[in-house]
């Protein structure tokens, strides 16, 4: 089996270059690093993982732990971290806290006791005790998608307050005017981000939010499919739904034809959180899309800045809306992709 001094010599370098090189120091010659990397091809050279982590205190590897990997926003990051992190030489973890704070916790042990090398973490609620302990200890870390207000660490998020107002002028638009929101746990900042951006939209428009059109919502769609159960219970129920993510939108679709009736027609449907198979539900679901690839690959750069002595740097990425016909805007629309 070739060795690292095989390679050094192959292409003609010091053991120290092609180190370097595998490593992905940014100091060797595009030259060199083009040599090295033909001479590990051609004697298939393979690092050991293990004892170059021993070398240099490194596993090379990251944690990434989700508050629910069953949910397609999740799942679509959780591959887009994946997938960045491989393109800059470190392998990733995945732990589902299945939104329980406990859980959270149990990966969180595990991959430290594993000698990660740094954290990405989706807080469950306001966090869990382990994950703060970490963080403020100084641990490697960045928060992506929901953060922890007052704790240190680099954010990598969408701010879709924006496309919610852009969303709410779009109902108004097409005439809505008695709108409810089924909201995210109040405990996570995008439960409560997205609620009070949705009201302040509202206030804009002097258009009312009555409390028996705001439903509390865990990101789960059974809690989608309760809270428009009862909108649809209302003396006068909202014409529009929307689902402050896209569980809680099939929850809540799932009720509407229970009840027998139709989106757009009887009552329309909206959701955060875009995913692939919006465009194929009948009628495809109009839905305010995050920029899902970006956040996890952006997400993934600040932390290996971070492991690598760089300063990380937070990032906020503007969410967007997505015009499709579940609100009644017929075959076409502004920015639609159905």
């Amino acid at each position: 089996m070739a060795g690292i001094k095989d390679v050094a010599a192959e292409a003609g370098v010091s053991v120290a270059t092609v180190s370097r090189v595998l490593n992905n120091h940014p100091s060797v010659s595009p030259e060199a690093r083009s040599r090295v990397l033909a001479a590990v091809d051609v004697l298939g050279y393979r690092p050991n993982a293990v004892a170059r982590s021993l070398r240099t205190d490194q596993t090379r590897t990251l944690g990434l732990v989700i508050s629910d990997v069953l949910n397609p926003y999740f799942t679509e990051l959780a591959r887009s971290v994946e997938q960045e992190a491989r393109e800059l030489g470190y392998s990733v973890i995945i732990g589902n806290a299945d939104e329980r704070p406990e859980l959270q916790d149990h990966h969180i042990r595990t991959l430290l006791d594993r000698r990660i090398d740094g954290l990405l973490v989706s807080p469950t609620d306001g966090g869990s005790p382990l994950m703060l302990e970490a963080a403020r200890a100084g641990t490697p870390m960045v928060f992506v998608d929901r953060w922890i207000p007052g704790v240190d660490v680099p954010v990598v998020r969408a701010d879709g307050r924006a496309a919610v107002r852009d969303l709410v002028a779009h109902l108004h638009g097409l005439g809505h005017r008695r709108l409810a929101i089924i909201a995210g746990p109040a405990a996570t900042t995008t439960g409560s981000e997205r609620v009070e951006a949705f009201r302040d939209a509202l206030r804009e428009l002097r258009l009312p939010l009555p409390d028996a059109y705001t439903g509390q919502g865990d990101f789960q769609a059974d809690s989608g499919r309760r809270t428009t159960e009862r909108f649809l219970a209302l003396p006068e129920p909202p014409e529009v739904v929307f689902a402050a993510d896209n569980l809680m939108a099939l929850g809540a679709l799932d009720a509407i034809r229970a009840h027998g009736l139709r989106v757009p027609y009887d009552i329309a449907l909206a959701a955060f959180d875009d995913i692939p198979w919006f465009v194929h539900t009948d009628p495809p679901i109009t839905a305010i899309a995050q920029p899902t690839d970006a956040l996890g690959r952006a997400a993934v750069r600040a932390l290996v800045d971070r492991i690598e002595g760089r300063p990380p740097q937070s990032v906020t990425l503007p969410a967007r809306l997505v015009v499709r016909r579940s609100c009644g805007e017929g075959s076409t629309g502004t920015g639609s992709d159905a």
